[in-house]
């Protein structure tokens, strides 16, 4: 149902959504009639929360004992449904959410929602990049741009809100009902939060719980994740358009056929262009390419538009990314796959190269001896790096059981790169793909990946100065 015309607000932690929710509320006192926000157990007053206490709204910190009442709770995505904080929210209010259901039920048309563990910026703004070349009115929102209750006010007329949507903030919605939901794969993550995979993998699926009619849901039939929970996704009078790199059945579905992308929608076939005209490498992208072209087409983008579009899309940063070449030697920065997975999908967009794969970082304690089979089948060198290195050197040991590929060990990712150097012939590619966090050593994923980049163009400018 909409938000009443008129309601209290509470928010439950200070993070960026949860101070977007209040700052829109504080904007729109003829819809909010209060605002109070609970910082949580450790929160202390800033620089954003006094501004918004300025403005009028009410904050208590430090604490996670709900006081009041209140029409409408949104929580931050990192407030587990499963915590104490969050029970006490839902307690206090006569409904509660997060903030993108928050933002759907102030402006529910058009929206295209996209999750899976892997692969959600890149397909979400690839979807949106597709839209706008075909000339469709589009704005990306969620994890990635704005949370779209900043994009509200300023929507333009039948505008989509393409959305890239973590487990975190399906898991809290009722009613958000998106024209097109695409499911990309389940790999376990965020356990933490959920409390068992299967409640990780359900909270993802509960997006297609409103979904009726001509809306589409988009899933990667290849993923064996999403197979273990075909009993929760393939539901009676839902329809589901089956995406794969060989041709599945049906009268919605996506895939290759003699090296050129098909979309097949209600039955009728659109060819699109070659997978080998796409400037996003690995079979993982290909199946990205399709999610993201099934989703614009089937809310009516032009299809010459997608076509320029998938062409003309760019690698985004830290996602098997270029990043220069060095004596003959080509260097990527993947240094967004945190996961053994992401790791598995990057590996398959050099499929004639010999891979140098710079692994470690911050340990996640994730199984290895499957992970570490499909990297000695993939790669000639493997150089372990950070505070992972001994554990990921042991599995790549046990498993490189011909003895054929290269394993060395460094202290921190520079030493990493010069030790790939090392261990590197023209035509090689030194790929940074860790499988860990970077907490070890970095901020998160970006530094991290800005630090490899860095380093590279240094060595890049010193090459350059000894030639000439």
């Amino acid at each position: 149902m909409p938000l009443a015309d008129v309601f209290s607000l509470l928010v439950l932690g200070q993070g960026k959504s949860g101070l977007d929710v209040a700052r829109w509320a504080l904007t729109h006192p003829e819809r909010v009639s209060a605002v109070t926000v609970y910082g949580g157990g450790t929160s202390e007053p800033n620089d954003a929360t006094r501004a918004l206490e300025a403005a009028g709204a009410s904050f208590v910190y430090g604490t996670e004992q709900v006081e009041g009442a209140y029409d409408v709770c949104v929580t931050c995505p990192g407030i587990s449904e499963f915590s104490g904080f969050f029970k006490a929210g839902r307690e206090r209010a006569a409904q509660i959410m997060g903030e993108p259901e928050f933002a759907y039920r102030l402006s529910p048309d058009n929206w295209i929602a996209i999750t899976g563990t892997n692969g959600k910026t890149t397909t979400t703004s690839l979807t949106d990049y597709l839209l706008k070349a075909a000339g469709e009115a589009s704005v990306a929102v969620g994890n990635i741009g704005e949370p779209p209750v900043n994009e509200i006010d300023g929507r333009a007329h039948n505008e989509w809100f393409v959305a890239e949507l973590s487990s975190y903030q399906i898991a809290t919605t009722t009613e958000l009902h998106p024209r097109v939901a695409v499911l990309l794969n389940i790999t376990p993550d965020h356990l933490g939060w959920h409390k068992s995979h299967k409640n990780y993998a359900l909270a993802k699926i509960k997006l297609f719980d409103n979904m009726v009619d001509d809306d589409l849901v988009v899933v990667d039939v290849e993923d064996a994740g999403i197979h273990e929970f075909d009993e929760y996704i393939y539901t009676p009078g839902r329809r589901i358009c089956k995406v794969a790199f060989d041709e599945p059945e049906g009268e919605d579905a996506a895939f290759v056929r003699d090296g050129k992308m098909i979309v097949r929608l209600k039955g009728v076939e659109t060819p699109l262009i070659a997978t080998s005209e796409l400037k996003i490498s690995g079979h993982h992208n290909v199946i990205n390419a399709l999610c993201a072209a099934t989703a614009a087409s089937a809310v009516g983008a032009d299809v010459d538009g997608v076509c320029r579009g998938l062409a003309s899309f760019q690698p985004l940063e830290h996602r098997v990314e270029p990043c220069g070449e060095i004596d003959g030697v080509r260097y990527v920065n993947d240094s967004k796959a945190t996961n053994t997975d992401a790791v598995e999908k990057a590996l398959t967009a050099f499929p004639d190269d010999d891979v140098i794969l710079l692994l470690g970082g911050h340990d996640k304690g994730t199984p290895l001896t499957d992970f570490a089979r499909v990297v000695m089948d993939n790669v000639r060198s493997v150089v372990c790096f950070g505070d992972a290195r001994e554990r990921f050197t042991a599995a790549m040991d046990e498993a490189d059981v011909d003895g054929d590929v290269d394993i060395a060990q460094a202290d921190d990712l520079r030493d990493a790169v010069d030790v790939a150097r090392s261990l590197s012939s023209r035509g090689d590619v030194i790929l940074l793909s860790p499988a860990c966090s970077s907490f070890d050593e970095f901020s998160g994923y970006e530094e991290r990946g800005r630090v490899f980049k860095d380093y590279v163009a240094q060595l890049a400018a010193a090459a350059k100065s000894q030639m000439e």
